[in-house]
C-alpha cells in the first residue's frame, strides 16, 4: 500500500511539474518594471549590477531582515551545539582524523584562491555578479575546507562574533545616515557616486556590501564550526 501512494505521489509531481514546464515561454521584451530599474539604478545609484544595488538601498530594509535571519540561526545553533562545562570526551574522540594527503595538499592551492575570490566578490559586487552575501557565503566555504583539511584548526569564536557585531553596528549606522543626510534608510547618496563603472563608485554601496560580508562570512563559519563540534 505504501508503495502504491508514493508511486502515485511520484506521478502527481510529475504531472504538475510537466505542466510549469510546459507552460514556460521566455519574454521576448522587458517588462516595464524591469526597464525602470534598468534606467533608474544607473542613474540614481551609480551601480553597474542593477540586482545589487536594488537589494543594498531600495530593498535595504529586506536585507537587514536576512541579516538579523542569519544572525538568529548562529546565535541559536551555538546555543545548541556548544558543548556543556560538564561535557567529557573519549581520547579516541577528541582525536581529530587525518585528511586524505590530496586534500591535504590541495588545500595549500585552493584556499587562498577561495579567499581572495570571496573578497573580489565582495568588493565588486556593484559592478558584476556578486556582493556581500555571496562573498560572504565564498569565504565560509573557504573555512569549513580549512576544518576537512586541517581538522585540530579551532576558530576564535569570540573574535568572529565581535567583527560581526562591528559590521552590523556601522550597517545599521549607515542606514541611519542616510536617513539624516540622505532620502532615507541606507541611502548610498551619503558618498559621493564617483565615476561609474570604477571601484570607488556608487556612493556608500561598495561599503555596505563590504560590511555584509564581514558580517555573512563570520556568520557562516561559525555555524560550520559549531556543526563540526
Amino acid at each position: 500500500m505504501r508503495t502504491v501512494f508514493s508511486i502515485l505521489a511520484v506521478a502527481m509531481f510529475a504531472v504538475i511539474f510537466a505542466g510549469i514546464v510546459g507552460d514556460y515561454g521566455e519574454r521576448e521584451s522587458v517588462s516595464e518594471l524591469a526597464r525602470q530599474y534598468l534606467t533608474l539604478v544607473p542613474g540614481d545609484l551609480g551601480a553597474a549590477n542593477v540586482v545589487t544595488g536594488i537589494l543594498i538601498t531600495y530593498r535595504g530594509f529586506d536585507t537587514l531582515g536576512e541579516v538579523a535571519v542569519l544572525f538568529m540561526v548562529a546565535a541559536s545553533v551555538g546555543l545548541l551545539l556548544s558543548g556543556g562545562e560538564g561535557e567529557t570526551h573519549t581520547a579516541d574522540a577528541d582525536k581529530p582524523r587525518r585528511p586524505s594527503e590530496l586534500v591535504e595538499n590541495g588545500t595549500v592551492v585552493i584556499l587562498p584562491l577561495i579567499f581572495l575570490f570571496g573578497g573580489y566578490v565582495i568588493m565588486n559586487g556593484h559592478l558584476s555578479a556578486g556582493g556581500g552575501f555571496q562573498g560572504g557565503a565564498v569565504v565560509a566555504s573557504g573555512t569549513m575546507l580549512l576544518m576537512l583539511a586541517l581538522p585540530a584548526t579551532r576558530l576564535n569564536h569570540g573574535f568572529l562574533s565581535v567583527t560581526e557585531s562591528l559590521a552590523g553596528v556601522v550597517y545599521v549606522s549607515i542606514g541611519i545616515l542616510g536617513l539624516v543626510f540622505a532620502a532615507g534608510f541606507l541611502d548610498s547618496h551619503i558618498l559621493p557616486l564617483g565615476d561609474f563603472g570604477t571601484l570607488i563608485s556608487a556612493g556608500a554601496i561598495p561599503v555596505i556590501s563590504a560590511l555584509l560580508g564581514i558580517k555573512v562570512g563570520a556568520e557562516l563559519s561559525v555555524i560550520i564550526d559549531r556543526f563540526r563540534s
